[in-house]
């Protein structure tokens, strides 16, 4: 009797732990209000976090449990203070709010989801609209970008607040951390630059002048490479970080607005909005493939925990979901409302 017993809570243990490993996928879906969950072995939207507003941006990664979203609403009139969330008590939250410096001058918000509850329990003023944010691999520190302000913020995700402002360049768009998080490179999409910081001390390093209006970047899972999307001119750059130096560029068509590598640097798939594609390039080879996407294809995350690829629509609630192997379109997720944005995958 001892031994079926035995057998029996084993079983349990690993049927818990298969459940507990399905990977996931966080969608914020900008002027929808919310971020959506979904099951990326079923393909299916299984939750909705709300008390959002217009959330573009949005980070997190296995080694944190929180998600960072941050908010492209503009202010009514007046600084607004970080609103409570719905999961806070007015005590907890002026306790942990009041006499923040950085949120006294706050023009936004950020919205911190504790992803085990599945919702919002802190909210950080930060100086600007977040524009896109960005997680460092240990999960300790967040950054939101402001387009509109110059630079970021950086938020310590232990105490929960902002404990640096950087300026960087003339309108910068995105950040991505490199390596193992020591150094964050930011894209100033109205001069032509990468700023790099040293994430010891947050200091501006120097640039890499990639010209144009560079927007969107990913790094390659060595750290060797960084790919940025210049949407006005219809480019990828790729530069060797080792030497900051340009490596290649891309031409991929009209309006190019995201980029991803999968984890075997394999290829380089690219969403192409102005021309209704998605572009793959073949690093070996240099094969070049594509596939119409309609309409606007916009945000692009690969799951390599499921070898699938996921392709948001800038113009419809629903999310392309493709085999990288073959660019065939193998399902599409309707998420009811809003516009997918910046993707989360998280394969715990």
């Amino acid at each position: 009797m001892k031994t079926h017993v035995t057998i029996f809570l084993v079983f349990l243990c690993l049927a818990a732990g298969g459940a507990a490993a399905a990977p996931l996928m966080y969608v914020p879906t900008g002027e929808g209000n919310e971020v959506v969950v979904i099951d990326l072995r079923a393909d299916r939207v299984v939750q909705r976090i709300g008390e959002l507003e217009n959330a573009h941006g949005l980070a997190g990664n296995s080694k944190s449990r929180y998600l960072i979203a941050g908010s492209m609403k503009a202010p009514s009139g007046g600084e607004p203070s970080p609103a409570r969330p719905g999961a806070v008590s007015e005590a907890e939250h002026e306790a942990h709010h009041g006499g923040a410096a950085p949120a006294g001058r706050a023009t936004s918000y950020l919205s911190i989801i504790d992803r085990r509850e599945g919702k919002v329990v802190r909210r950080i003023g930060v100086r600007g609209l977040t524009h896109h944010t960005a997680i460092s691999p240990d999960g300790e520190y967040a950054v939101a970008v402001h387009s509109g302000a110059g630079g970021i913020s950086v938020i310590d995700l232990d105490a929960l607040q902002v404990i640096k402002e950087v300026d960087t360049g003339d309108w910068p768009n995105y950040a991505v951390f490199g390596g193992k998080g020591e150094r964050l490179y930011v894209s100033n999409s109205r001069d032509g630059t990468i700023s790099i910081l040293s994430t010891s001390d947050w200091r501006v390093l120097g640039e890499i002048d990639v010209g144009g209006a560079p927007e969107h970047m990913v790094v390659s899972a060595d750290g060797i490479r960084l790919y940025v999307v210049d949407a006005d001119a219809g480019k990828v750059t790729e530069v060797a970080l080792p030497i900051l130096a340009v490596r290649n560029i891309y031409a991929v068509g009209k309006s190019p607005h995201a980029a991803e590598v999968p984890l075997d640097r394999r290829w380089l798939f690219v969403t192409v909005k102005g021309e209704d594609k998605l572009v793959r390039i073949d690093f070996d080879s240099g094969e070049r493939r594509s596939i119409e996407l309609k309409p606007a294809p916009y945000h692009i995350e690969h799951a390599d925990v499921v070898g699938k690829l996921y392709v948001s629509s800038r113009k419809e609630p629903k999310i392309w979901v493709l085999d990288p192997r073959t660019l065939s379109i193998r399902d599409a997720i309707g998420i009811g409302r809003g516009v997918g944005h910046q993707m989360v995958v998280i394969g715990e």
